[in-house]
C-alpha cells in the first residue's frame, strides 16, 4: 500500500497506541454505574446480557475493521459514508458523529464533576463548576495542541490507570467468589422467569456501553498503518474490554445482596470485598477512568471538523495546521469550547442519550458501505471480512431495530441535526466542485 502524508502531519500512532486509543474510547464512566442497571433488569445472570451484547456490537466492529482498513487519512465514518454514497451522505454522517463526540465528552465532563463533588462539594454550585469544567477540558486542549505524541502518551497513561485497577478488581473479586461463594448464572430458587423485554432492555444499554471505539477511528492521518493495524486493535479491544465488563458483573451481582439498589455498584462491593479503604479506591478510579475517557475524545474527536474542512465541507481554517506543533489547532480549540459549552449547560444524562441514538444512524451507514465500497474498489489493499455481506446485512438490520426505539423528543435532535447538515451541504454546493476524500484513491 502506497502511504501519503499529508503536510504538517505526523504518523505517530503505532497498532498498540491506536489499541489504547480504542479501549480508552469504550472504557469511560458507565463500568461504575451499568451494573446496577443491568442487574435490575435481568438479576443473576446479567452477565450473560453483557455476553450477547458483545456479540451483537461485535457485528459492527467486524464491518469497521474492513472499511476503516481502506482508509489513511482523517474522518472516519464521515469519510467512509461520503466514499460510499456520495457528499450530502458523508456531510450527513459527519453532523451526527460530531454531535455524538461533543455530547459525550460533555457527558463525560459532567459525570466527572458530579464525582468529584465527593471531595469538593462546592463544585457542584454554578460558578466553581463552569470555572471546574473549563480547566477540565482546557487542560487536555492545550497538551493536544503540543502535539499528536503528547496526546497519545495521555492516552496510554490513562487507558493503563483505569484498566488496571478494574483488572485487580475483577481477577481479586472472581478469585474470592470462585473460593467462597461461587454464583450461578442462575436464577434464584422462588425467582420469577425473567420477561423477554427485560432482556431487550439489558442488551440495548449494554450496545450502548460497547460504543465508543468509532471515534478512535477518525485520526487516520496519524495512524502509521491503517490496513494491518485496525483490524487489531478492534478485536484485541474488544475481547479485553468484554472479559471486564463480564467479570466485573459477575463479581457486583455475587458480592452485593441486591445490586439493582445501589447507586455506585463497584463501590459496593469493594466496600463488601475490601472496607471502606477498598470503596476510595474505586471512586478514585472512576475519576480516572472518566478523565482518560476525555483524554481519549480530544486525541480523535477535533480530528473530525480538520477532516470536514479539508474537504471543503467545512470552512477551510477547521484544516489548518499549526506551524510548530503540527496539529489542528483550530478544530482542537472549536471542540474543547463546543464541548465546555455542552457540559455547562446541559446534564449528563441530556448528553447520554444524544450521543447514543446518534450513534445507530452512524454504525448502520457505515456496515451499509461495506458491500458498496467492495464494488467501487474490488482491488483496494485492505482487510477482507469473511461474509463481509452477511455480516453487512445484520449490522444494518439491528441498527434499524434498536433505532425504531426512539422516542418524539429523541427523533426531533437526529432531525434537526440532519437539517443542519443539509444546510451545511446546500451552502457548499455551490462553492466548489465535487472533491475527493484525501488519501483514499491513492492506495487502491
Amino acid at each position: 500500500m502506497k502511504k501519503e502524508e499529508l503536510p504538517g502531519m505526523i504518523r505517530a500512532m503505532g497498532r498498540w497506541t491506536l489499541t489504547a486509543l480504542v479501549i480508552n474510547s469504550i472504557i469511560g464512566s458507565g463500568i461504575f454505574g451499568l451494573p446496577s442497571v443491568v442487574a435490575g433488569y435481568v438479576g443473576k445472570r446479567s452477565p450473560l446480557a453483557y455476553l450477547v451484547a458483545a456479540a451483537g456490537i461485535g457485528i459492527v466492529v467486524a464491518c469497521f475493521a474492513e472499511v476503516a482498513s481502506q482508509f489513511s487519512a482523517a474522518g472516519g465514518p464521515y469519510l467512509y459514508a461520503r466514499e460510499a454514497f456520495g457528499r450530502l451522505a458523508g456531510m450527513e454522517i459527519g453532523w451526527l458523529l460530531w454531535l455524538v463526540r461533543l455530547t459525550g465528552s460533555a457527558a463525560a465532563a459532567n459525570l466527572f464533576t458530579n464525582y468529584f463533588a465527593e471531595f469538593w462539594p462546592a463544585v457542584q454550585q454554578t460558578f466553581p463548576r463552569i470555572v471546574f469544567l473549563a480547566v477540565l477540558i482546557g487542560l487536555l486542549a492545550a497538551v493536544n495542541i503540543r502535539g499528536v505524541k503528547s496526546g497519545a502518551a495521555a492516552s496510554n497513561m490513562f487507558t493503563v490507570a483505569k484498566v488496571a485497577p478494574l483488572l485487580v478488581f475483577a481477577i481479586c473479586g472472581l478469585f474470592f467468589l470462585w473460593r467462597a461463594h461461587p454464583v450461578l448464572l442462575a436464577p434464584a430458587q422462588g425467582e420469577t422467569k425473567i420477561p423477554i423485554q427485560n432482556w431487550l432492555e439489558a442488551i440495548l444499554v449494554l450496545m450502548f456501553a460497547y460504543g465508543g471505539f468509532e471515534g478512535a477511528m477518525i485520526p487516520m492521518t496519524e495512524t502509521t498503518d491503517p490496513r494491518r493495524d485496525v483490524p487489531f486493535a478492534l478485536v484485541v479491544s474488544m475481547a479485553i474490554v468484554t472479559f471486564l465488563f463480564c467479570a466485573i458483573q459477575y463479581v457486583v451481582v455475587g458480592v452485593v445482596p441486591n445490586p439493582a439498589a445501589v447507586d455506585r455498584p463497584l463501590a459496593a462491593a469493594a466496600l463488601r470485598l475490601w472496607g471502606t479503604g477498598g470503596a476510595a479506591l474505586i471512586s478514585v478510579a472512576a475519576l480516572v477512568s472518566t478523565y482518560g475517557f476525555l483524554t481519549a475524545q480530544m486525541l480523535h474527536s477535533p480530528r473530525l471538523a480538520f477532516a470536514l474542512g479539508e474537504t471543503g465541507d467545512f470552512p477551510r481554517m477547521f484544516a489548518r495546521i499549526h506551524p510548530r506543533y503540527r496539529t489542528p489547532h483550530i478544530s482542537i480549540l472549536a471542540f474543547a469550547g463546543i464541548a465546555w459549552c455542552l457540559a455547562a449547560a446541559g446534564s449528563f444524562q441530556w448528553n447520554v442519550i444524544l450521543s447514543s441514538i446518534g450513534r445507530l444512524f452512524i454504525y448502520g451507514v457505515t456496515c451499509a458501505s461495506l458491500p458498496v465500497l467492495r464494488r467501487k474498489y474490488p482491488h483496494a489493499e485492505a482487510y477482507r471480512l469473511p461474509a463481509g455481506t452477511v455480516f453487512s446485512g445484520l449490522g444494518v438490520l439491528m441498527m434499524a431495530a434498536l433505532a425504531s426505539r426512539m422516542n418524539r423528543h429523541e427523533a426531533i435532535v437526529i432531525l434537526a441535526t440532519m437539517g443542519v447538515a443539509f444546510g451545511n451541504w446546500l451552502w457548499v454546493r455551490g462553492r466548489s466542485g465535487k472533491m475527493e476524500s484525501p488519501n483514499f484513491k491513492s492506495q487502491i
